[in-house]
């Protein structure tokens, strides 16, 4: 379940309550009129069944509330109601399968600004996998894929094509190259320095590695896996399982490639360097195709369950048929 606090003109409070009484899956409805000072206006409260979620909150956006008050949803970790199951229940589909299209925007929003903290974790990431690299240390490279938050851009160029948002992949498109091109100028010069040190050598680039080879080496499983881990990583977005995310983050070899770009480039090594830079396109191109066809395929599956959100006129809200009995009570 969902919580939904929403600040409404008193011109719209009763659009707004019978929106949310018109709607399936909602619960527990407040309002308190006149408790809101800024903006001025109503409180009202009310909770939703994630799979009922978004189609509400696409309504109140249309009856704009978000530009004349505010809407804020937050996650119910714990309900204890039965008429909160009965919601639940009346909902079509199922809560994991259920994306909230504004919630998704937000966090992938968030997650693909670019700033100081994404760009040093981008860049301690490609530092770490430099390592891996030079040392032919496999843990290394999965201790680098883990820490880098490219997935986050991803995410934001999927869900901003798909929901046409161009701010949002645009904005999402340039903290993934500024990153990726921060990360390798800053690896290049921090192999120079080891190596100056005498902590890397051209030889430990240059011998076999059987542990780290396939980094600039892409064959056609390279754009299979990046396909598939593109799916897991939007599946795993759009269902709240974030800790499906670790598993896509050391499924594909981004972050790795764009090191072992570095460390060749630092050495002159232009044929590794060229075989790292198309593993990388190759793997980033891959989960932004299968991140985009499965939000739109998850779209178009959620677009057969509108027409049964919304309640018939007189129909008995929840199975338990609990009716409506006035505004803010049940």
């Amino acid at each position: 379940m969902l919580h939904l606090r929403m600040i409404t003109p008193h011109h719209l409070t009763e659009q707004v309550v019978g929106l949310i009484d018109r709607t399936v899956g909602t619960a527990h409805l407040v309002v308190l009129t006149g408790a809101a000072r800024d903006p001025e206006g109503d409180v009202v409260l009310c909770d939703v069944a994630r799979e009922a979620a978004d189609e509400l909150l696409q309504a109140m956006r249309r009856l704009g509330v978000d530009e004349s008050g505010s809407i804020a949803v937050e996650n119910i970790d714990l309900s204890i109601s039965r008429r909160a199951e009965e919601a639940e229940e009346e909902a079509p589909g199922e809560a994991a399968d259920a994306v909230v299209w504004e919630q998704l925007a937000e966090s992938t929003h968030e997650e693909s600004t670019l700033t100081i903290t994404y760009a040093a974790f981008m860049i301690v990431a490609t530092m770490i996998a430099a390592c891996g690299v030079v040392l032919d240390n496999a843990i290394l490279i999965v201790g680098a894929m883990a820490v880098g938050p490219e997935f986050g851009p991803l995410a934001g160029i999927c869900t901003g094509l798909v929901q046409r948002r161009p701010r949002l992949a645009g904005r999402s498109l340039f903290a993934l190259f500024v990153g990726f091109t921060a990360a390798i100028v800053a690896t290049t010069v921090f192999s120079l320095g080891m190596t100056a040190l005498g902590l890397f050598h051209e030889a430990m680039l240059e011998n076999p590695r059987p542990n780290t080879s396939f980094i600039w080496q892409p064959d056609p499983f390279s754009f299979v896996v990046a396909l598939l881990a593109g799916v897991a990583g939007m599946l795993s977005l759009t269902s709240a399982k974030a800790g499906a995310l670790v598993g896509v983050a050391i499924s594909v070899t981004t972050v790795p490639a764009g090191a072992n770009a570095a460390v060749a480039l630092s050495y002159g090594d232009f044929s590794q360097m060229w075989g790292s830079a198309v593993q990388l396109a190759l793997n980033l191109g891959g989960i932004i195709l299968s991140g985009t066809l499965t939000l739109v395929c998850w779209k178009l599956l959620w677009r057969t369950q509108e027409s049964r959100m919304i309640r018939k006129p007189g129909a008995p809200r929840g199975p338990g048929g609990g009716a409506w009995k006035g505004p803010g009570r049940f």
